[in-house]
């Protein structure tokens, strides 16, 4: 759909609140657009901070919201029923979806794009704070509130764009691209690519189209990305990870306390370096990972070891990313979104090589009946790391019920696969009354879910807090 807006019209977006909706709308609203939208979540910190630099916000989605608007942008999870989008139509407003409205934004960009099953957040986290100590001042639309400038978007005047690509609804194929990074292919988001052959072309077709003038930071520690690089001979594709032969190739990884600490051989532009010792304030080796395509990024665009360095040592992380919420008892708890088997394994693994000597309780909400039906194995096995499991009921995320798909029957799969001890909890209430019967000062809780998890953990912590 073409349509043409100036500065002088309004804009509304339908779902504000959700996390790439409110990134978009506060650099819209920053380049000087009137921005307003509509999202029922009352207590959205996105919406709190959207409020705080003066947009409009309704709390309900009727007829009468779109007012004067001369555009509508809505996001992949709004109905087709919803009743400002018909509203819209019926006045003939130009309709767009979220990634339409970002790729004009970053049209007039060089357009860093980062894509991935898992870690992309945490990639563009730490290409966009690289790029910002450099001061290259880019434009930031991630998918995580990054904690060093408390917002998932920044405004940036310099010519370097850095967006995180949702590729869930295939919408990732839209985004003009200058340069891009693959983390990973995992079993995701079936219920649109229909099978997993689908979601594999759509990567590849994400590699093919960077062009030749720009750069593709693949990592081929993943058997799938791997598959997808031997019939490629393209002199723009760089590969990264732990593998001999890698051009950006991860080596003496090791923890340093609650952080790690790495060498990286970088092979570009025919000549080899290597940078040793850099530290990185994240625990993992998913997570060295993750930084090394960042990395290769920052050389690419000839950013300087030294800053590199520093900024990677003093990295303050994304919210909802192993986030530290409060100490109880001396025992600490974290908020975390991993919601997929492979997430948890990594975080768990990287939890149980950071706290040593430490008892790791996890509590996890599973999202989606749908992921819980078509990963069940995976799930049962992705707790061996953990020493206690507290599973949530599952959070539908607007899905059905599917019949004997439930926590009490995950729990017994996670039990006889992952050979842990596993308590069902029913809501927010149990997991209170969990933590203060169970805490004796000798453990890592760490709540993990894509759903209503993460507040229910901080509100939890205001009572906790409060019993003191």
């Amino acid at each position: 759909m073409t349509f043409k807006i100036t500065t002088n019209d309004q804009v509304h977006f339908i779902g504000i609140g959700g996390i790439g909706m409110s990134g978009i709308a506060e650099i819209m609203h920053n380049i000087g657009f009137k921005v307003q939208g509509s999202d029922p979540s009352r207590n959205n910190k996105n919406i709190k901070r959207l409020q705080k630099l003066g947009l409009k916000v309704f709390f309900n989605h009727a007829k009468k919201n779109i007012g004067n608007s001369k555009l509508v942008v809505f996001s992949s999870a709004i109905s087709k029923d919803n009743l400002e989008l018909k509203e819209a139509k019926r006045k003939k407003i130009p309709v767009i979806q979220r990634v339409e409205m970002l790729s004009e934004i970053v049209k007039l960009k060089k357009n860093i794009v980062i894509s991935g099953a898992h870690g992309k957040t945490t990639i563009t986290s730490l290409i966009s704070t690289l790029l910002f100590k450099a001061k290259l001042d880019p434009m930031i639309i991630n998918g995580g509130i990054l904690n060093s400038i408390n917002s998932n978007a920044l405004f940036g005047k310099g010519d370097w764009a850095v967006v995180e690509a949702d590729e869930s609804d295939g919408s990732f194929l839209k985004i003009p691209i200058t340069y891009s990074v693959v983390s990973n292919i995992d079993k995701e988001h079936l219920d649109y690519y229909k099978n997993f052959n689908n979601l594999y072309k759509s990567f590849e077709t994400f590699i093919n189209k960077t062009p030749l003038i720009g750069k593709s930071f693949v990592c081929t520690d993943d058997k799938f990305l791997k598959k997808i690089l031997k019939n490629k001979n393209k002199s723009n594709i760089i590969t990264y990870g732990f593998e001999n032969g890698s051009d950006l190739h991860s080596y003496n990884v090791k923890n340093l306390g609650k952080m790690m600490c790495f060498n990286i051989s970088v092979k570009l532009n025919n000549k080899v370096e290597h940078i040793k010792n850099i530290e990185l304030n994240l625990l993992g080796r998913h997570n060295v990972l993750n930084a090394t395509a960042a990395i290769g990024v920052a050389k690419s665009l000839g950013i300087k070891n030294n800053i590199i360095k520093k900024t990677l040592k003093n990295f303050l992380g994304v919210q909802r990313r192993l986030t530290k919420i409060t100490n109880f008892r001396g025992s600490e708890i974290y908020d975390d979104y991993a919601h997929h088997p492979t997430e948890i394994t990594s975080v768990l693994n990287a939890i149980k090589s950071g706290f040593k000597d430490k008892k790791i309780v996890t509590v996890f909400q599973p999202h989606r009946y749908s992921r819980v039906a078509s990963l069940k194995k995976e799930f049962a096995n992705a707790f061996k790391d953990s020493d206690l499991v507290v599973l949530c009921p599952i959070y539908a995320a607007s899905e059905k019920p599917i019949k004997n798909i439930n926590h009490y029957e995950l729990a017994k799969l996670i039990k006889k696969s992952s050979k842990k001890d596993v308590i069902c909890i029913e809501n927010q209430f149990d997991l209170e009354r969990f933590i203060k019967r169970h805490t004796y000062g000798n453990e890592v809780i760490v709540c993990m879910g894509a759903g209503s998890i993460s507040s229910w953990i901080r509100e939890i912590a205001v009572n906790l807090k409060n019993e003191h």
